[in-house]
């Protein structure tokens, strides 16, 4: 099996290639590469069956080099750093990944399972992983009890936190729980079309139907949220500057 390294920075290049000389496989490794443009290049020429891919190079990312290899056939073992969003994406996608540094036995377990994968599945799987990853501005991985909920944050209504868990309720009636608080969404959430009116609520913006100056906000589906005395002056600022847009 020939296998291709991409990857942009040299010690992780040379460390994967040394834990693959330590493990007993067929693996040969035919070169190494740290940006898209030379990988692609490599690839066409060289037709590895493998390919051991960062998500981060120095010139774009490695769904780039995957869109424009896409009629080679090989297969694909991701390599990232720890960041949460890229973390969800690849476990919903169930596609192989390894976290830098790598782990010779967390090693040897993605190649046994790429190497039985079909193609297809793993294209379809890398398919899924490259819409959560290309959609992250509108969506919201939960971490919940046994599973990753995608959220499309155009469709979430309001969050509400209690005693360290916080509940989505989103427009279709669908609501999701998770152990974590509410100012732990609040930087990303505040980057959408969410406002935080009081301490236990951040509320879409788009699903706010109108004010009542007493202090309640009236969403569009009959929820009635409040508005803290000491948020309301900042609430007020981003409805008015929102809605006169």
């Amino acid at each position: 099996m020939k296998a291709l390294l991409v990857e942009d920075k040299a010690y992780i290049r040379k460390a994967l290639r040394n834990l693959l000389q330590l493990i007993e496989t067929d693996i040969e490794v035919i070169g190494e590469c740290e940006s898209v443009k030379e990988a692609v290049v490599v690839a066409n020429a060289c037709k590895p069956s493998l390919i051991f891919l960062d998500i981060n190079l120095i010139d774009g990312t490695g769904f780039d080099f995957l869109e424009q290899t896409e009629n080679l056939c090989f297969k694909v073992i991701f390599i990232t750093a720890y960041e949460e969003y890229a973390l969800q994406a690849l476990k919903i996608g169930a596609v192989d990944y390894l976290l830098k540094p790598v782990d010779i036995e967390e090693l040897q377990i993605a190649i046994q399972k790429v190497t039985s994968l079909p193609l297809a599945i793993q294209k379809q799987q890398i398919k899924t992983v490259k819409d959560v990853w290309n959609n992250e501005d509108s969506k919201l991985v939960l971490s919940l009890h046994d599973s990753f909920q995608v959220i499309d944050l155009n469709e979430l209504l309001y969050c509400e936190s209690d005693k360290g868990y916080t509940t989505f309720y989103c427009n279709n009636g669908k609501k999701h729980v998770v152990s974590k608080t509410l100012k732990e969404f609040e930087e990303r959430l505040s980057k959408a079309s969410f406002t935080r009116p009081h301490q236990s609520f951040m509320v879409n913006l788009q699903f706010i139907d109108k004010y009542d100056k007493s202090g309640v906000i009236h969403l569009k589906n009959g929820k009635k949220i409040p508005v803290s005395s000491r948020k309301k002056d900042n609430f007020l600022n981003t409805f008015l500057d929102w809605n006169n847009k």
